[in-house]
């Protein structure tokens, strides 16, 4: 029986690049690394060190040497935060692309935001 979700496997093309732009600019830590070898490599990255689930940078080539039949694509994420007016600021003022500061009905207000790779994903406060 599945009880959480542990990680989520974003597939970059750069992750050192992707992960400075978590820590750097989203605000989030590293919270485990493996050290560069010839193998795959990955940085595990969450919003606080004692985050119940986190991302999982992944190097979308070497995982595709290893899995070539795998889709490599960003998957949808939502993530919650609070304070969103400040968060969308603060993103804007970092250089982050930000879409619209919408409310919901029946969910709250969300807006959406990229990566350094075009790849998009959503806060939403409830």
């Amino acid at each position: 029986m599945i009880h959480k979700i542990g990680q989520v496997m974003l597939y970059v093309n750069d992750q050192e690049a992707s992960a400075k732009f978590w820590t750097e600019k989203v605000g989030f830590v590293i919270t485990s690394e493996s050290a560069p070898t010839d193998g795959e490599r990955w940085i595990e990255i969450a919003p606080t060190n004692d985050s119940a689930t986190k991302f999982v940078l992944q190097d979308k080539v070497a995982v595709a040497k290893i899995q070539p039949e795998m889709n490599l694509g960003t998957p949808s994420i939502l993530l919650y935060g609070e304070n969103l007016d400040a968060m969308y600021e603060d993103f804007k003022s970092k250089g982050i692309t930000v879409g619209d500061l919408i409310d919901v009905p029946n969910m709250g207000r969300v807006f959406n935001f990229a990566d350094d790779e075009n790849n998009y994903f959503a806060i939403l406060q409830k």
